[in-house]
């Protein structure tokens, strides 16, 4: 599994989720609860998203043209 994105913004996490989706790519979430937990108290601990190894660079370049122009791509 390969992480391509990292964040605290759970509407940028549930847009990149369709993005993957509609390209046919699976993706996994780790540390919701942790994050959510601390109600952005701590900002070091985010949501990442990832994707099977063979589907990373492709990930990649899906969320980088999706997320285009946001500061915390």
């Amino acid at each position: 599994m390969i992480e391509v994105l990292a964040t605290n913004d759970p509407v940028k996490l549930s847009f990149a989720q369709a993005v993957l989706k509609e390209a046919g790519i699976e993706a996994v979430t780790l540390d919701e609860q942790t994050a959510s937990n601390f109600g952005g108290a701590l900002p070091w601990i985010k949501r990442r998203m990832l994707v099977r190894d063979e589907d990373g660079a492709r990930a990649k370049s899906l969320l980088a043209d999706a997320l285009k122009g946001d500061e915390d791509n």
